[in-house]
């Protein structure tokens, strides 16, 4: 194939795994006519976090680790507005795409939603501090009381500096919006102009529940609050997983417009139902060869210190050999030759096997 036929076959791509951001954001195609939402208002543009793209990247991002095929996946994923489900052992990059597809296309700040066995499906969508506003409810109403007792009796007609007009703000009762802050996944189906990233980690690590849980919102694109629906007002402004933002509920539903990108990882500890597989395109991730550990190394530390090559080499062995080990274990590795006075042979050479011990042992 011709380079001028393979540029006309990836017209269709939006994502090239390249970790560079493109000279202008990427507009995403139309989605398919069943995965079109008309979620609204639209809501600001999110915040960007180069920091925590800074860590997961490194500087310059990281050489591409994905095949042809994986990297059709992750546009078909971004065509079809379906989450990813990306399995492989610990340590391969797994959560990093999410961080790489973002800084790719744009798309500001990734959410993250960690889980464990005890993660339900609320907590993703919203948390409720039902203590914090009895608390202040009951602050308020003693307020009122306070003040009832303070007041002057006046003559009719009189008026002072306690009358109801005057003292009407401090007798707003709090309201339900300041005790509801949105979860990762549950801002990140807010009606943004473009989709969020949201990376769900260690999926496999969660109740037997929660995949099946998940199905409603990822077909439907929405879920409600049902402490915003009770309530009598038509609209509450809410705390979102974003630091220092908020979002406006309109009758307690909230529904994207764009749906977001999903990143769902699993270690493959154990198999998903079926009706969940069907909602999700599954990615399968391999340990990066010798020329990606180089390159990854160099990319996250800006240099390629002397030995950086016995290290990797060691550490391809190790994981031939059936060893479970992570990339940020090479890192570690790496980074201690660089610092001032340590060897990594001799002595030095018991702190490289500690860094890079199998995980599986447990130790």
């Amino acid at each position: 194939m011709s380079a001028q036929e393979r540029t006309a076959a990836d017209d269709w791509r939006v994502f090239h795994a390249t970790g560079h951001p493109q000279d202008e954001p990427p507009v995403l195609p139309d989605p398919p006519p069943w995965r079109r939402f008309r979620g609204g208002p639209v809501e600001a543009a999110p915040p960007d976090d180069a920091e925590a793209a800074l860590r997961r990247l490194g500087p310059g991002g990281l050489t591409p680790q994905l095949d042809e095929e994986q990297i059709e996946t992750v546009n078909a994923a971004l065509l079809l507005r379906r989450p990813l489900l990306i399995t492989g052992p610990p340590g391969v990059g797994k959560s990093t795409l999410a961080y790489l597809i973002s800084r790719e296309l744009e798309l500001g700040r990734v959410l993250e939603w960690n889980v464990v066995s005890r993660t339900s499906l609320r907590d993703g969508l919203y948390v409720h501090d039902a203590m914090g506003r009895a608390q202040a409810i009951a602050a308020w109403q003693a307020g009122l009381r306070d003040t009832a007792r303070a007041e002057p009796v006046f003559e009719e007609g009189e008026q002072g500096v306690n009358s109801p007009d005057v003292s009407k703000d401090r007798q707003l009762a709090p309201v339900i919006g300041e005790f509801i802050t949105l979860g990762p996944l549950g801002t990140a189906l807010l009606p943004y102009e473009r989709p969020r990233v949201l990376l769900v980690d260690e999926l496999d690590k969660s109740d037997i529940d929660l995949p099946n849980d998940l199905l409603h919102v990822l077909e439907n694109g929405s879920y409600e609050v049902p402490e915003l629906v009770r309530d009598a007002a038509d609209a509450a402004s809410v705390h979102t997983s974003d630091p220092g933002r908020r979002a406006v509920v309109h009758g307690g539903r909230v529904e994207c417009r764009e749906f977001p990108v999903v990143v769902i990882t699993s270690n493959g500890e154990r198999e998903f139902p079926a009706a969940f597989r069907r909602r999700c395109l599954p990615m399968e991730m391999h340990t990066p060869t010798k020329e990606q550990l180089l390159a990854m190394v160099e990319g996250h530390l800006g240099l390629r210190p002397q030995g950086t090559e016995d290290l990797v080499d060691l550490f391809v062995q190790r994981v031939q050999a059936g060893g479970v080990h992570s990339l940020d274990q090479l890192l570690n590795a790496v980074q201690m030759t660089t610092a001032g006075g340590f060897q990594a042979d001799g002595d030095g050479r018991k702190l490289v096997e500690l860094l890079l011990r199998d995980l599986a042992k447990g130790r």
